[in-house]
Parts: structure tokens; sequence; C-alpha cells
């Protein structure tokens, strides 16, 4: 039996549950993986991903040291480098010196709206907190975001308006203590496996009754007590009907609404439309259903929300939310163990990402940017003249693509992120990006968008830096380096905070802002500093075990549920809805209406797991295409097809499976050869400018053998 040098506690670089694992190291490699059982989180539990997923890190093709282009790229005739024998290695002295030229030249001609960042949900609060810093500080520009705008910023902007406060109000295991969980847009069993199996276990052991609202017959649905198998995009119907039920029965809890919301009347005039036949007829789930739903919902003692992106990733995604946020508000079903609203975070640090400010409108601690006195604080903290910070939102991140040009962004930095597997309207998207000027990504492989940068900066992995995290559960946890960087590979912050240097000094701005930091705990310590959320935690406080915020002193323990005392806003707020019109329907043409999600083997755009063993499980896309469809177009399980929308066509092969329902097609994101975001298009929610990822309709078809795409060696590390 191999014995290990060193057993090191670390978090999953996966998804938002945040489990700990105990890495096993012997020569410096990572050659076995167990789950804690005193983890409060994971108990002993790990899924696929955060068991067998961490090869990436050896992967042959990931970059250890800096790279340049050998010919310099121009705006308008940019182009993506097609194999390594495009790039040169350099030093990190040289490679700095370049990015920190570029960027204030850039800056000097055409001022701070020419340069924008993408922080990373996958990087350290750390991290993102100095990406964040070094945009706002140096140059003056709000335009810093991240994939939080692509996935959960619909559920911040419905929250914020309701409550005031856009966190998971409550831990993922109070499921153990509810009566009643409805899980709506959330293929929890694939996404967030730890909490999926604590939802089962309160089904099988505590008898809770689970509602699941999802277009397909995921895993979750065989443990249900009620399934609501909705069209894409019908989430306002449904539970605006559920809503109608609620106060037409009178099953609504009105001394909760009386003492805590305000807005009840208009907004009970304007469910008077939502009946359950007109939802039966809108969404395709029966009236009865939607009757039991509301009736099981509002008459349990304690009942929590959980959703996922199937109800944020619409061009109506903010108003999804809150008929969502409605129910728990009809209901009093909040502020308490057990209840709540629990948004489902993704990836493993999106929430903490989100903290640390790396969102175009706020400053780390949810601070609005158009807020003087929040101008001012971290001005103070940053030691910059008073008006130094502008009073106006930056751009987002599908902003930031669509002002890429001469008069609007010229230099774009990009840590830790793949925008040309994320963004929607993908061609439209790489069209965009080949007109910048200036383009770095920072990152630990050469993904679709690191092909067109003009440097790449090797970062090193999460087994290879400290940091924290934040999980779904507002629960900050250390990561802990286990090994050395692989080659010349650097910690992220490190990264930054050298950059940050050269910039100042190119700037004459010398020592306005602190980045001589030598460990993280600096950096962390900062950041508590200056966000009274999290004054309390503090690294020595979270060696053994994570803390959840809000924690405003070090003697106070964490807070696991929100609102007790009423909501940050005052008062929850009704917003009465209509029902939002689709931004494309089916039609003769585009008959079908195409869905995307994730699947258990991978996560996100594929830059990690598409590097591991992993991909062997599932190494190729597949289009979910229910028997009844299947039969009448021609095609059999895993014979070619060719999905078509009005923006754009891929092909892949067919799965015939009765997961989804005749007229339904579901296709994962995270592949290369047939990316989903081919086919979606830029319709953005207004309040959230979030994505209509959901509901595309498209065409399908029969293909021919040779029409499937082959993945090039320089994105995806294999021939």
């Amino acid at each position: 039996m191999l014995h290990p040098d060193r057993i090191v506690r670390t978090i999953c670089p996966y998804c938002g549950v945040g489990c700990n694992m105990d890495l096993y190291i012997k020569d410096d490699y990572i050659y076995r993986v167990e789950a804690p059982w005193d983890s409060v989180v994971n108990n002993g539990w790990l899924c696929v991903k955060g068991r067998f997923g961490l090869d990436f890190v050896y992967h042959p093709h990931r970059i250890t040291v800096p790279l340049m282009r050998k010919t310099r790229q121009k705006a308008g005739q940019r182009t993506p480098a097609r194999g390594m024998d495009d790039w040169v290695e350099v030093s990190w002295d040289e490679a700095l010196d370049y990015v920190a030229d570029r960027l204030v030249e850039i800056y000097r001609e055409s001022g701070p709206d020419a340069l924008a960042a993408y922080g990373s949900a996958k990087a350290t609060n750390e991290d993102n907190y100095l990406l964040q810093k070094l945009f706002r500080a140096l140059f003056g520009t709000h335009s810093v975001d991240h994939c939080a705008r692509l996935c959960h910023s619909a559920s911040v902007a419905a929250l914020q308006a309701s409550i005031g406060s856009a966190a998971m109000s409550n831990t993922a295991k109070e499921v153990l203590e509810t009566e009643v969980a409805l899980v709506a847009g959330s293929n929890t069993t694939e996404n967030h496996p730890i909490i999926a199996l604590h939802i089962k276990r309160a089904v099988q052991e505590r008898g809770v009754k689970l509602i699941v609202a999802d277009p397909r017959r995921i895993e979750l649905v065989d443990f249900a007590h009620l399934w609501l198998p909705l069209r894409p995009g019908t989430n306002v119907a449904l539970f605006s009907a559920m809503a109608h039920v609620i106060i037409k029965e009178g099953w609504y809890n009105e001394a909760f609404i009386r003492e805590h919301t305000v807005g009840f009347e208009e907004f009970a005039r304007a469910m008077e439309k939502f009946t359950p036949e007109f939802a039966e007829q809108v969404t395709g789930v029966p009236r009865e259903r939607i009757v039991e739903a509301a009736r099981l919902y509002a008459q349990a003692e304690r009942a929590m929300l959980f959703w996922g992106m199937g109800m944020t990733q619409f061009a109506f995604g903010t108003a999804s939310v809150l008929s969502l946020v409605h129910l728990a508000l009809l209901t009093g079903h909040v502020g308490k163990p057990g209840t709540g609203l629990n948004p489902l975070r993704g990836q493993n640090n999106v929430q903490g990402a989100s903290d640390m400010g790396v969102l175009s409108s706020v400053f780390p601690g949810y601070m609005k940017v158009t807020d003087p006195e929040a101008a001012a604080h971290w001005e103070k903290a940053w030691n910059l003249e008073p008006g130094s910070l502008p009073l106006k939102n930056g751009l987002t991140v599908t902003e930031i693509i669509k002002h890429i040009g001469p008069e609007g962004v010229r230099a774009l930095f990009v840590m830790g992120e793949n925008p040309l597997m994320s963004e929607p309207n993908l061609a439209e998207a790489e069209r965009r990006l080949q007109n910048l000027d200036f383009l770095v990504v920072q990152d630990l492989f050469l993904n679709e968008t690191a092909a067109y940068a003009d440097v790449f900066l090797p970062a090193a992995s999460w087994a290879e830096k400290d940091g924290t995290l934040t999980n779904t559960d507002r629960r900050v946890q250390r990561v802990r380096k286990a090994i050395e960087p692989r080659g010349k590979a650097r910690p992220d912050w490190e990264i930054l905070c050298d950059l940050a240097k050269r910039i100042e000094q190119r700037l004459g701005r010398e020592h306005t802002a602190y980045w001589d930091y030598t460990h993280p705990s600096e950096i962390w310590r900062e950041v508590a500093q200056a966000v009274p959320a999290y004054r309390g935690i503090t690294y020595e406080r979270i060696e053994k075990q994570g803390i959840q915020y809000p924690c405003p002193s070090e003697d106070h323990p964490g807070t696991p549920y929100l609102y007790k005392d009423g909501f940050p806003a005052g008062k929850g707020r009704f917003f009465p809805l209509d029902f939002p019109e689709m931004p494309e329907v089916p039609d003769r043409e585009y008959p079908f209406l195409m869905t995307t999600g994730r699947l258990l083997e991978h996560w996100h755009g594929g830059t990690l797991t598409r590097h591991s063993d992993l991909d062997a499980l599932f190494p190729m896309p597949v289009l979910e295409v229910h028997p009844v469809d299947a039969e009448h177009l021609g095609i059999r399980d895993g014979s070619p097809v060719r999905v078509t929308s009005r923006h754009g066509s891929v092909v892949c092969r067919a799965h015939v499976t009765e997961k989804v329902n005749p007229g339904i097609v579901f296709l994962p994101m995270h592949f290369v050869e047939a990316a989903a975001n081919l086919l979606t298009g830029d319709y953005l929610d207004p309040q959230a400018k979030i994505p209509h990822y959901k509901a595309t309709p498209v065409r399908v078809e029969p293909a021919a053998e040779e029409d499937l795409a082959h993945p090039t060696y320089l994105v995806r590390g294999r021939a």
C-alpha cells in the first residue's frame, strides 16, 4: 500500500456545493482522493467529478509557461492560433511588461471605457477581489463581470428587488428539516450531486414531499411526490397559477403578508388571470397537479424552494424567479430553518466571485457603484483620490462583447473563463471578439477564447495555491496548496499583483493601492476589514470548518439561515406579473424547442473535465430526442443529426429517450464539437442582462457521418 508524503484538506474545484476533500500526495502527485466524514457539507460523499476528475492538473497539454503570439494581432484581422507553432515562449517579465504596456497605452488613448475584464467563478475570493480592484483602482472602469451574469444574475435581480439580498437564504442540508421541497429548473442530481443526495435522503428517511418542476424527466422525478413537466419558458405561468390557487383558496399567511410585505393587493389582482386552466394550456402541466402543488407547498408547516438555471436563463429570467419568490412571501416560508429561497450556485466560487464585486454594478459586499458613499468607502480603502471611481455601472459580460470596437471596448483581460463557449449566439460573439485590439487570457489551457489571445498567462490550478472559496450555502472555506505549480505557472493573485505594480509604475501612481501581499490571508484580511458581513471570518477561524456569512465579529458563529428578524429591504415586495412573450417561438420551419444544460460527467465549458479522464465517460455531444419524434424524423439512437436554429447549425449524434417530452430536445453545453450556444440567440433579460439559453426553436434532421465535427488538439487536447 502506498503511503502518502502528506494529506491536504481542501475544497472540490467543481460545483457550488463546496465539498471538502482530502488529497493524498506522493512525490508531488495526487494519487488518491477521500471525502472526510467530519465535513458538515458532504459528510463523506463525493460525486464522480470530485472523486475522479482532478487529473486535468497533470494533462500534457496544460500550458505552464507564458506565451505570446508570434505575429502581432490587429483589430479586425485577429485570427485563432492553429497550433503551438503560432506561439513563442517568453519570460514572465517579458509577458507582464508587454501586457502592462498595451493596457496603459489603450487606456491613455481611449480612456477607462476601452478596457474590460472577465473574472472567474473557478478562482478564489482573493483572486477575484484583486482583479476587480486592479481594473477599478488603476483604470477607473467598472466593466468587470463574470459568469454569474450567465447563470444566476436573474436570481440576484429578483431577490434584490423583492427582499434586498441575493444569496441563498438557507443551508442545503436543511431539506432534512422541512416538510415540502420544491425543486424548479434544477437537474440537481447531475449539477449538485451531494445536495441531491440530501434531498433523496429527506424523501426516503424523513418523508419529505418533493415537488419537481422540470421539462425533462430528470432522476429526481423518481423520488418526487409530484412532477410538473412544464414546457420550457412557461415558469411564470406555472408558479403564478400556484399563487392564484393559494390566494383563491385562502391558503396564504395573512399575518406574515401584513407584517412583512408590501404590494399584496395589486399583486393578487394581477394573479387573477393565471387560472390553473390557463396555466395548463400554456405549460402543459395538468391543472390538478398545479392545484396539488399549491396545496402541498402552502399548507406545509415548513417548505423550501430550490432552483437552478431552468428558472433564470430566459429573456424574462427576473420575472421567472419573482414568480417563485412570491410563493415564499405568500406563505411565510422564509426566515426559519427548513424554509427559504435557495438558488443553487453552479460553479465552485460563483457565490464568492459575486461577493467580491466581480459584477459590473457593485463593489465587494454588493455596495452599489452608483452610490457616492460606497465609492468614497472604496477610494479610502484603496488609497485613491476622492472622485477617482466613476458613479456609473460598467458593462456586463454580454455587453462587453457587444461593445467591442474602436469606439468601445478595445482591450479585454479574461481570467479563467471561456466566453467563446459560454456566450450566446457564438458565431456573432466570435466575430466581435476578432475586433479587439488586445486580448489577454490567464488560464490553464488554450481553450477557444485563448486561441485568439495576444498573450497567455499560465495560472496555477486550484491544487497549487491557497485561498478561500464560498459555496452556495454562503460558507467561506479554505482551499489549500497541495502541490507545487507545474512548470512556471503562478497563482492568479501573484500574477495580478505583479501586473498591477507594473501598471502603477507606468501610470505614475505607485503605492496608490496596496499590492505587496505575501499570502492570500492578507488579501482576505483587507476584504474583511472593508465589508462588514465578512469581518468575523479569518483564516484561523476557518482552518477546520468554514463559516457562513454574515459574520460581523470574531465571536459570531456565522449565519446558517437568513431573515430571522426581517428582510434587508425592510419588507418583501410583491410584483404584479404578466405572462411574458418568448423572443422566438416554434413554427413549421423550426418546430422543436431546444433546451440546454449540464451533465454529471462534465462541467461548464469543458475546459477542465475534457482534459480529464472523465471525458471517456461521456466523450461526445448527443441530442436527446423523444421516441415519437425520432420515429417521425426517421432517426435512430446514435445516428447523426443536424440541429439548426435561426442563429446557427451543429451536428451531433441522437440519443432517443423518454427523458424529454415530445416536441422538446436537449443539448448539453460542454462540447465544442456541437456547441449549444451556436444555436442560441443573444436576447437578454432587461433587468439582469442574462441570455435566453433555455428555449430556442430548432429544426432536427438526419445528417451524414462525415458531417460530425472533430475538435483540434489545440483547443481540446485530443487528436
